[in-house]
């Protein structure tokens, strides 16, 4: 019995790292059975990130282990091996594409330290810094396979995935999926992130050209893999090539620390409402798809106290995730007249204030305002744009 895992099998123009692992699944001897199956989500910012950002593991048991090697060393060159130096640029895309480096890995000895799990969700991590495994094949996916591997599972989820049939796939970015039966399977207690409420759209299909169907995430795995059948069993539809459900790490925040709490210095609104909060030595960053994160950013002030917690860019910039005011700093207001109920102005520096309607005088120069907040309780980035690793404040 060992582990074996898959990583950047797939690029911006098509492929899909589940996909391979699902026809590697096929491919094995009659006489290998697997176990779980597994999804990590990686850390977003890695240079060779593949698109989905997820790696995959899968758990094997046969009774001839050098057999099996054998088997996955022919797979890989047969079958993985050629997809290397795969690329596909984007206009859109802000970043460098880097071509796939298909990577795989086998434990059986013994299972890799946790250690590396929380390195690879949490910062950038180096080719060199992989430890050994039983046996690899390939380039940087063994990053994200030794990640998959040795992930723990303190907070786990489910995902069940549908590939399409291969006559569509490569063939437009729509998939044809029974939208009323989709609003169900939202509704269902123990599935998350199916559709967005605000707009009606789905979140459970990808798009562009790769051979995911949809992925219908959950807290439990009967959960999942029903209400994958109750979509495919729908004439709406479009047929399938399969389904696996997989064990994930998405809704984990294994990706964050303890929540950090500082001192606005000051905030600067730039386009589209995205908001730099200035911190003492770190900088936090709500973006305009944050929504209420974003909304709640925006109306800070210089001494105001927050709670938040992100993902690190880099040690001093921070991605807010989810965002709290524990301390809110009062406007300075002039004082109002108690005769005309009117503010009373400066008569120059250093001097009282005076009402300009009775003209009565008071030293007490300023008062003190409540401000009050947008939001009062933490708040964390809509549906649409949040990431895969966040877990939802109601839980």
């Amino acid at each position: 019995m060992g582990w074996l895992g898959l990583d950047d099998t797939d690029h911006l123009g098509g492929g899909c790292t589940t996909k391979s692992l699902d026809e590697l699944i096929k491919a094995l001897p009659k006489d290998v059975s697997i176990g779980e199956l597994r999804l990590v989500r990686l850390w977003p910012f890695a240079k060779h990130r593949t698109r989905g950002n997820a790696a995959v593991a899968v758990e094997l048991i046969c009774d001839n282990e050098d057999r099996l090697v054998a088997h996955l060393d022919s797979w890989w060159h047969a079958e993985l091996k050629n997809l290397a130096g795969k690329i596909t640029s984007s206009d859109h895309d802000d970043r460098i594409q880097y071509p796939a480096e298909p990577g795989m890995v086998w434990f059986s000895s013994q299972m890799p330290n946790s250690k590396f799990y929380y390195d690879a969700v949490s910062r950038e991590v180096n080719i060199e810094e992989l430890p050994s495994s039983d046996e690899s094949w390939g380039g940087q996916g063994r990053i994200g396979a030794y990640a998959a591997v040795s992930w723990d599972k303190v907070n786990i989820t489910y995902e069940a995935i549908a590939w399409r049939e291969e006559v569509n796939t490569g063939k437009g970015n729509i998939r044809k999926i029974d939208d009323l039966r989709l609003q169900e399977v939202d509704k269902m207690e123990e599935t998350f992130m199916s559709r967005d409420s605000r707009t009606g759209n789905s979140l459970i299909a990808p798009r562009g050209p790769c051979p995911v169907l949809f992925g219908i995430r959950a807290r439990n795995y009967e959960i999942a893999k029903n209400a994958a059948n109750y979509l495919l069993s729908s004439d709406d539809t479009e047929k399938d090539s399969g389904f696996r459900v997989f064990t994930t790490n998405q809704a984990s925040d294994d990706h964050l620390g303890e929540n950090m709490r500082l001192t606005v210095d000051n905030i600067e609104v730039l386009s589209r409402g995205a908001v730099v909060i200035s911190c003492q030595d770190k900088t936090l960053m709500a973006f305009a798809e944050s929504g209420e994160i974003k909304l709640l950013a925006q109306w800070l002030k210089s001494g105001d106290e927050i709670e938040f917690n992100g993902l690190f860019y880099d040690d001093n910039i921070i991605h807010l995730e989810r965002l709290r005011v524990s301390n809110i700093i009062p406007d300075k207001v002039r004082p109002i007249c108690k005769e005309c109920n009117v503010k009373m102005k400066s008569m120059g520096r250093n001097q009282p204030v005076r009402c300009p309607k009775c003209r009565i005088k008071s030293d007490v120069v300023w008062s003190e305002q409540n401000r009050i907040p947008p939001f009062t309780d933490w708040v964390q980035a809509p549906l649409n744009s949040r990431r895969h690793l966040s877990k939802p404040l109601e839980w």
